[in-house]
């Protein structure tokens, strides 16, 4: 091979996304308003001690990926030793080559290990002993892997019943200019929403009753608690709050009988699919509502069928890799949603993340119903490419949407929605793609080829515009 695999113009097809990239995209900081990171492990400044734990130990794109190649579940999440388990990763990856997790992890071995070989059976061995000299040579502490890529804000995904201890440990270290990046907390409220099953979510009040040192009597007396958690929250830093929707159902009570259908659940009572939806969307406006008091940013995360494999799920647990995407009806239901929240001056801002990418048109005509002078531009956002959707032709398809319907150069850019803190390379591999794209459209005549407007957009796209939108 003449060069690497992994190499300075890798995704960059034309001398203008070369341009594009290296003299303006790279240099770039880095927000990451969406992942799954570990304050504590980001305080304590935790190593990377090997290739499984970066990649393996706790990232379901990998086990799917592994189980799809018919590798045994001990060598995913079972007994299996982490060096054994490796080299079953590497016995899947050259099956997935094209596959972003195969983009991924090289890009990870070069930029973090200072490693070129392509990963398979064969230099599997090779790999994991050079990658382990490095570490302890070097070291790679969390602390350094953000200065290195130039993160400056961090926004975690907390459930609403956390201390946010280490935020604000970190607060501290970050005020002391001990660590150049702001680590703050999202609001992430599905068990607040888990009225489908009862005994958990009383379970849930008993817990936030007990937190607030407040009896819940009443529908009324619920959101005044959750309130309570998100005002603290706030005090923390918080500029954002995170829900996943399986379902987009529109069936709005009146309060009274919102008030009635709760009282069942505190007495115990199972409630019909109908009282779920009714509940589900009362609460849903109420709870837009206080993102607005706050000034906070609504994440819905939309279209996944969540653990679809029912023997799977037994035997694995949930979240680890079975879900899939839905084909549900959202549009009409969540316009209704923000209609709802929208006609008392009480939306707030939105990013609204798609699974199924057959939507994203409606989608983002959707957002664009919802736009207002009231807020930053882009009040309402078609969130960055997610899930199965984060590849090159995903991203690429999410962009040239956005771009035929919507503001792209509102766009707030890439976000990484993972536990692994070397993922935070992916922001070079989403702006790669986004300076290709750009260039590949002057060359067809779509956009001007005007240098002046390509470095607004990438600058813009790839962290200002997030930068405001949050208010971070």
């Amino acid at each position: 091979m003449n060069k690497s695999y992994i190499h300075d113009d890798f995704l960059l097809t034309n001398p203008l996304a070369e341009k594009l990239y290296h003299h303006v995209a790279k240099s770039i900081p880095i927000v990451d308003f969406h992942n799954h990171l570990d304050a504590q492990l980001l305080y304590e400044d935790c190593k990377v001690n090997n290739l499984y734990e970066c990649w393996l130990k706790h990232d379901h794109y990998y086990w799917r990926a592994m189980r799809s190649n018919g590798i045994e579940e001990s060598f995913i999440t079972g007994s299996a030793s982490d060096y054994e388990k490796f080299i079953k990763w590497c016995e899947t990856m050259p099956y997935l080559v094209g596959n972003p997790l195969h983009h991924w992890s090289h890009l990870e071995l070069s930029r973090f290990f200072n490693i070129d070989e392509i990963v398979s059976e064969k230099t599997a061995q090779d790999i994991w002993f050079k990658s382990i000299q490095y570490i302890q040579e070097n070291d790679l502490p969390y602390r350094k892997i953000i200065e290195q890529l130039d993160v400056k804000v961090l926004c975690t995904t907390n459930s609403p019943f956390e201390d946010l201890k280490y935020h604000a440990l970190l607060a501290t270290e970050y005020d002391s200019e001990k660590i150049n990046a702001k680590v703050l907390p999202t609001f992430r409220a599905d068990e607040l929403f888990d009225f489908n099953d009862i005994q958990s979510f009383c379970l849930m009040l008993l817990n936030l009753s007990k937190l607030q040192n407040n009896l819940i009597t009443t529908l009324t007396e619920y959101i005044a608690l959750v309130k309570e958690r998100m005002v603290y929250f706030d005090s923390h830093g918080c500029r954002l709050a995170d829900l996943g929707l399986t379902e987009v159902d529109f069936e709005l009570p009146l309060k009274h009988e919102a008030e009635n259908i709760f009282l069942q659940v505190l007495t115990g009572h199972e409630l019909n699919s109908q009282q779920v939806r009714k509940l589900k969307c009362y609460f849903f406006v109420e709870f837009g509502k206080l993102c607005h008091q706050l000034d906070w940013t609504l994440q819905l995360h939309i279209g996944v069928t969540p653990n679809i494999n029912a023997r799977r799920k037994m035997e694995v647990g949930a979240g680890t890799g079975f879900s899939a995407m839905s084909d549900l009806p959202k549009i009409k239901n969540l316009g209704l949603l923000l209609n709802e929240l929208d006609v008392s001056h009480q939306l707030p801002k939105m990013v609204l993340f798609n699974l199924n990418p057959s939507e994203n048109s409606a989608l983002i005509a959707l957002c664009g119903a919802f736009q207002d002078s009231d807020s930053a531009g882009g009040k309402v956002q078609f969130g960055p490419a997610w899930w199965f959707n984060d590849h090159k032709q995903g991203i690429e398809q999410q962009l040239t949407t956005l771009k035929n319907l919507g503001l792209l150069g509102r766009f707030i850019g890439m976000t990484t929605d993972s536990r692994n803190i070397l993922s935070l390379s992916r922001h070079e591999y989403f702006r790669r793609i986004f300076c290709n794209q750009l260039s590949t459209w002057v060359l067809q005549g779509d956009i001007p080829d005007d240098w002046e407007l390509l470095q607004f957009t990438v600058q813009n796209v790839c962290y200002r515009n997030a930068q405001q939108f949050f208010e971070f």
